[in-house]
């Protein structure tokens, strides 16, 4: 199994999470599978989520899609981060 770990810094936190919920549709669509959202206990608007992915590839066409980062811009992301894991002990 392949996941997407992924780390936002937002400006506002509950205005990202509205239009990421918003999103789940085009994620499913993706290949994306939300596991879990966490919240930096020290930095609330520093927002850390795993999704499983059915397809690296089709996973980053996604990401990399130009209205993904439009979308981002509007829910307040000011940076963030990827990776892709699998499993360091094969299971």
């Amino acid at each position: 199994m392949t996941l997407m770990l992924c780390r936002n810094r937002v400006a506002d936190f509950a205005k990202w999470k509205d239009i990421f919920d918003s999103h789940e549709e085009a994620h499913q669509n993706a290949g994306l599978r939300l596991v879990n959202v966490w919240r930096s206990t020290e930095e609330p608007n520093n927002v850390f989520f795993i999704f499983q992915v059915t397809s690296v590839e089709q996973a980053r066409k996604f990401i990399s899609d130009p209205s993904a980062a439009e979308v981002g811009r509007v829910a307040g992301v000011l940076d963030g981060e990827y990776y892709f894991l699998e499993s360091a002990f094969g299971k």
